[in-house]
């Protein structure tokens, strides 16, 4: 269902964002993505001068490269447009997140390793949400490829991880009863302990 109609308005900013998961030829995968923020009027800017509508004044964009662990291998920047050449000096120290895996404690890592003055809002904000790409491009591949060679999907008596994370996904709601009938009403062991 699409938004209530506004009310009268004028369109000043656009920021798209988008995400992209490749499998390789190697058996790796490659996770991209891109923000570009542009403004629809004329920006006076300290550092680049006057921008013309449409001019983007932030255009970057990361590739991760990563194994069926979802541990980083390899990670590449671009940063065509920024609104300081400085911003460039942002790019080195991604390199600190190779070795890193997009799983649990993902945000913490990444201000760990790239908060504050080490790293670029950002950058930091794409790394953020690849993580959820990454997921959405590898396992929800492999089960397609499982499902069309008529493998059963393994579960090994653990949920997915996507379970109990979302209202949709509620371990006593009606989705998991529908798709997932083996989790409906799961508890984590350390919950059922303590309700006992």
């Amino acid at each position: 269902m699409p938004l209530p109609p506004p009310q009268s308005r004028k369109h000043l900013h656009t920021r798209r964002v988008t995400f992209r998961g490749y499998q390789r030829e190697d058996r790796l995968w490659d996770i991209e993505a891109e923000i570009v923020d542009v403004k629809t009027y004329v920006l006076k800017t300290p550092d680049r001068g006057t921008l013309r509508p449409g001019t983007p004044v932030h255009d970057m964009a990361i590739r991760v490269t990563v194994d069926d662990s979802m541990t980083i291998r390899e990670i590449v920047t671009s940063m065509t447009s920024t609104p300081f050449p400085e911003c460039l000096q942002a790019q080195d120290p991604m390199q600190q997140m190779v070795g890193c895996t997009m799983g649990p404690g993902w945000r913490h890592t990444i201000e760990k390793n790239l908060g504050g003055i080490r790293g670029c809002t950002h950058l930091r904000e794409l790394l953020f949400n690849m993580a959820t790409a990454a997921y959405q491009t590898i396992p929800g591949y492999r089960e397609h490829q499982s499902k069309l060679a008529g493998l059963p999907a393994p579960s090994a008596g653990q949920p997915p991880y996507h379970l109990g994370k979302c209202m949709s996904w509620d371990f006593n709601g009606p989705v998991v009863k529908r798709h997932e009938p083996e989790f409906f009403g799961w508890q984590p062991l350390k919950k059922a302990a303590k309700s006992e």
